[in-house]
């Protein structure tokens, strides 16, 4: 399968989508986009590579249990 390419343009929109809530997920972008989830990530790390910025810590959730989990694990249980 050839790879597809994307203009910087499109790249660029796709990362400040993602980066923009911590809520969303390189799987949801990325099905919204029509881009695998491997691929919005790595975009990602670029960018942050490039701006010298951090992972953004996602929000957690307190289970019933009193256990934490990431808001994106407690949404699929």
């Amino acid at each position: 399968m050839a790879m597809k390419a994307y203009s910087a343009e499109f790249k660029a929109d796709a990362v400040a989508l993602y980066l923009s809530d911590p809520h969303h997920t390189y799987e949801g972008i990325g099905k919204d986009l029509g881009i695998s989830r491997e691929t919005l990530r790595n975009w990602v790390r670029a960018e942050r590579k490039r701006t010298g910025t951090s992972e953004t810590p996602r929000p957690t959730r307190t289970l019933s249990s009193g256990r934490e989990v990431s808001a994106t694990l407690a949404t699929a249980a």
